[in-house]
């Protein structure tokens, strides 16, 4: 399944073209008009692109396309690149609770404070982030460190527990991340 949408407001012919394609490139094609950009605008979902041929001010992730004729790699390698910018933006700034989490450079931030975090420190936090309920230690297991063992291991417990701690001196915060009797939970 392809994860990114490419919208094509009011060009017939470019979608036509793209839609034969479809099986060669990574992200889906699909047409609007207007109205339907303004509702797809109004989604917290931001990946996609439209493409047009005349700005609309109301619309993000907007690439403008009015010269033609244009070399159809040189169309699919700009939209990639487009595609990767918006990657990108989306895990600069990620505000959970009173902290700014930057997935790029892996950094905690408030204030004028800054702390560096691993790739599995970021990425416990931001899967305990996005599943807002409590999270097992066998699902942590499973969903960060991409495995799930029969043996006793504490590695999970172990891990947080640092990185409560890296959190608690360099912030003073004991509650960003709690534990309780159903696993555990980003405040």
């Amino acid at each position: 399944m392809k994860n990114q949408s490419l919208i094509i407001n009011d060009n017939d012919i470019l979608y036509d073209i793209l839609n034969e394609i479809s099986d060669e490139i990574n992200f889906s094609v699909s047409k609007c008009f207007k109205k339907e950009l303004l509702l797809i605008n109004a989604l917290k979902n931001f990946n996609y692109l439209v493409i047009t041929k005349k700005q609309i001010p109301e619309i993000r992730n907007q690439i403008l396309i009015n010269k033609f004729p244009i070399k159809i790699f040189k169309l699919i390698e700009k939209l990639n690149i487009e595609f990767l910018k918006l990657k990108f933006n989306e895990q600069s700034d990620i505000k959970i609770g009173n902290y700014v989490f930057n997935l790029n450079s892996r950094e905690m931030k408030n204030q004028n404070k800054n702390l560096k975090l691993t790739e599995k420190e970021i990425n416990s936090i931001m899967y305990l982030f996005r599943v807002k309920k409590p999270v097992k230690v066998s699902e942590l297991q499973l969903k960060v460190w991409g495995y799930l063992s029969e043996l006793e291991t504490h590695t999970v417990e172990t891990h947080i527990y640092r990185l409560r701690k890296k959190i608690l001196n360099k912030f003073n915060d004991n509650n960003f991340i709690y534990s309780t009797i159903d696993g555990y939970q980003i405040q």
